[in-house]
């Protein structure tokens, strides 16, 4: 065959998000079939779940955990691109991960930071900004301290921004993102629900 070019190489990664090289020695090893080197990056687990961010995830499992001493319930839809990757262990362990991560004092309450509401932000805001001025910080270095709390605060509430209980070492986005790589799919939560006996309750 042909050598193959830097412009097609250039041309599957940014199809796939997968490195330079792993795309070169893609390439080489399907003859320089494009598709075929998509799939092959697919089944290494090589092509970036950025890329399969804006697909369709209609699929997936709905996942439940229930605390030992029955005071803390929770339940997680965890979506996929098909019922076959819904079925594989690896999502299957990760829906329970997921339900079990919850359920942990990081109690989560909003999936995403875009589910944060705005009006919640701006009263942290205004809170942290009170407390910076008691601490007499210099004027250039406040926002930035500010910022850092509110960054914080998004990690305590944001279930995706989380340490994951399991490993600590890596976000429950990262977890995610792994899953995905290994499936070759999008793969996302889309909603949960934790409860927690007497909670709310005047």
């Amino acid at each position: 065959m042909s050598a193959v070019t830097a412009a097609q190489v250039k041309e599957l990664r940014e199809a796939t998000g997968a490195g330079m090289m792993d795309c070169k020695a893609a390439l080489i090893e399907v003859g320089g079939d494009f598709e075929a080197a998509v799939s092959y990056l697919r089944e290494k687990g090589l092509a970036s779940a950025a890329k399969r961010a804006g697909r369709s995830a209609n699929q997936g499992v709905i996942e439940s955990y229930i605390h030992f001493n029955r005071t803390v319930g929770v339940l997680v839809e965890l979506n996929c691109e098909t019922d076959f990757v819904a079925n594989t262990d690896e999502f299957q362990v990760l829906a329970r991960d997921l339900a079990l991560h919850i359920a942990s004092p990081a109690a989560p309450r909003y999936v995403t930071r875009d589910d944060v509401p705005q009006g919640e932000l701006d009263a942290e805001r205004r809170i942290f900004e009170a407390q910076v001025k008691e601490m007499n910080k210099p004027a250039d270095v406040v926002d930035k301290i500010v910022d850092n709390k509110l960054a914080s605060y998004l990690q305590e509430v944001v279930l995706l921004d989380q340490p994951f209980v399991r490993d600590d070492s890596t976000t429950v986005q990262q977890l995610l993102d792994a899953v995905s790589a290994k499936v070759g799919e999008k793969v996302a939560v889309r909603r949960f629900a934790r409860y927690k006996l007497g909670e709310d309750v005047e």
